[in-house]
């Protein structure tokens, strides 16, 4: 049977490849961020994320301000990773009871993240709280991330020359 102006039809749709730049965008499948809330607690201030070791960053302007991490690895280390410093430790653990240090990151030793354990009986309310302080533009959480250096063949091609003293 013909259709007009399509000519025969076959039992089976015939399926295009996909173009090019389809193909390409097609395997950059993002996986799913893990405690979502978090984004929108912070919706207001047009959060943005960004993969980082295997976890999701959350920016707030030009701050991280937390990564959210769940991967079956280390799953003690699962939860909500809050940038700060040392200095505020202290005065956070009294708002963030169940705060405590990252055990993968150098060595279970103090650092300025700390993280909100997902496995911790008042998870929730204390991540909640913790937005709820990014929120309130609260000092103690967030950092400005050093510039990132350039990575590929290109960056080795911009380095400085070295100087060399003349005899």
């Amino acid at each position: 049977m013909e259709r007009r102006g399509q000519g025969a039809v076959s039992a089976k749709k015939a399926k295009k490849p996909p173009r090019a730049d389809e193909a390409l965008f097609a395997a950059a499948r993002r996986r799913a961020v893990p405690f979502d809330f978090v984004l929108t607690e912070l919706d207001a201030l047009g959060p943005w994320t960004r993969p980082m070791f295997g976890c999701v960053a959350v920016y707030v302007e030009d701050k991280i301000m937390f990564a959210l991490r769940d991967k079956p690895d280390h799953p003690a280390d699962n939860g909500v990773w809050l940038a700060t410093a040392r200095e505020h430790h202290a005065s956070l653990r009294g708002e963030l009871p169940s705060m405590r240090s990252i055990s993968v990151l150098a060595g279970g030793g103090e650092t300025g993240w700390q993280l909100v354990p997902a496995d911790g009986a008042s998870f929730e309310d204390e991540v909640l709280r913790a937005c709820e302080l990014v929120r309130g533009n609260d000092p103690r959480i967030g950092k400005v991330p050093k510039a990132r250096r350039p990575r590929g063949p290109a960056a080795a091609r911009k380095k400085k020359p070295v100087a060399r003293r003349s005899r």
